[in-house]
């Protein structure tokens, strides 16, 4: 075969080699591209409420920061009512995540054999029996005989409240009565024309009634604010699948509470510039302002104490001791007959706590400084 000139081979392999450099080129830039346009993962958080409104920062504030959009996920956060049927839409398969009342993971397991694990400890027991507070009662035996109102009949609360009466002297299945009034108006009006003579609520819910006019003694358990709460729970057949994604869910809850620490105020401005609907109505600006402050504080006080109780150095941590305890009282108050040792209530991935707090705190609570919603 004659061998082709130099200059001829030149303008033959020229092309050749220009259009693969053009196809490099085009994938090195275009990567980037097409990685950031893949897809988002969709996943549900059910929560144990019937509105998520200005107090659930670790929920509410990753979503509209973007910090679980950034690891890929369209997180979508679902109330769902009460904590049982939260944990009842995770067992379905409807969401991934649920947020429920710590005593709803341990029966879950106890119970019916439900591998509900838990993923995050966001609070601890801060409910309480709300009464007016010029009114006749002023201790808990002065509630024989009467009525109180609950969110609902499976609330988690009611255990506590019960223990607390036995303590007291009083057979709690005899001595009151109970009536669920749900959230909102509802039991403010049952309170203030004397339909019920006190109302069973978590701490954030028991704002909402100060902030509608109502003045409030509360009454409870001493050791209450030992035990674990409201707790971010998942299957343990999720964390066994895709541990990244337990993982990325937890960090970004994570990230969200330390912002909120940092700076309440942007944290509300934040939930109503992207739950508009929640806002308080009927009231002016400054009061709106105060009403979801008040509400806020609550949640973040209950979050504090749950860092505390649980070691005070890894935001979400939740330890065998406190589950245990939680455990023992449970038992304790009839509400399961047996018990399991209490680390299998805690997730299983290694060092998944010191994990999930590896983020730059300082940079969030910069952010949290240089709030993005004025």
């Amino acid at each position: 075969m004659t061998a082709l000139p130099f200059a001829r081979r030149t303008r033959v392999l020229l092309p050749l080699f220009l259009l693969l450099a053009a196809l490099v080129i085009d994938t090195v830039l275009t990567a980037p591209v097409q990685a950031q346009s893949k897809p988002l993962r969709k996943v549900r958080i059910a929560v144990g409420t019937t509105v998520v409104n200005v107090g659930y920062p670790w929920l509410t504030l990753p979503i509209a920061l973007e910090y679980w959009k950034a690891d890929g996920y369209d997180v979508e956060i679902l109330p769902a009512g009460a904590s049982l049927q939260a944990m009842q839409q995770m067992v379905a398969g409807n969401v991934d995540f649920a947020q429920v009342n710590s005593s709803v993971v341990i029966q879950a397991n106890v119970v019916n054999g439900i591998p509900a694990r838990v993923v995050m400890s966001n609070g601890v027991i801060d409910w309480s029996l709300s009464v007016l507070e010029d009114g006749p009662i002023k201790d808990v035996r002065d509630l024989k005989g009467k009525t109180v109102g609950v969110f609902s009949l499976a609330t988690g609360g009611i255990a506590f409240m019960k223990a607390y009466m036995r303590q007291n002297g009083m057979d709690p299945e005899r001595d009151i009565n109970l009536v669920a009034v749900g959230l909102g108006a509802p039991p403010v009006e049952a309170l203030r024309t004397n339909k019920v003579q006190a109302l069973l609520f978590w701490a954030s819910a028991a704002a909402t009634f100060e902030n509608a006019g109502l003045k409030l003694r509360h009454l409870r358990g001493a050791d209450w604010r030992k035990f674990p709460d409201f707790t971010m729970s998942t299957l343990q057949k999720t964390i066994d699948s895709d541990p990244a994604l337990v993982e990325s869910i937890a960090r970004g809850a994570a990230k969200a509470t330390v912002f909120a620490w940092a700076n309440p105020d942007c944290a509300r401005r934040i939930h109503w510039a992207n739950s508009p609907a929640t806002k308080p109505s009927g009231v002016d600006e400054a009061t709106a302002i105060r009403f979801d402050m008040n509400n806020q504080k609550a949640q973040l006080d209950s979050m504090t104490d749950a860092f505390q109780l649980n070691g005070g150095k890894l935001i979400g941590n939740a330890t065998a001791e406190s589950f245990g305890r939680i455990q023992t009282f449970m038992v304790e108050a009839k509400l399961i007959e047996k018990t399991l040792p209490a680390q299998s209530y805690i997730i299983n991935i290694p060092d998944f706590y010191e994990k999930i707090n590896r983020f730059d705190a300082a940079a969030v609570r910069a952010q949290a400084a240089n709030c993005p919603v004025r």
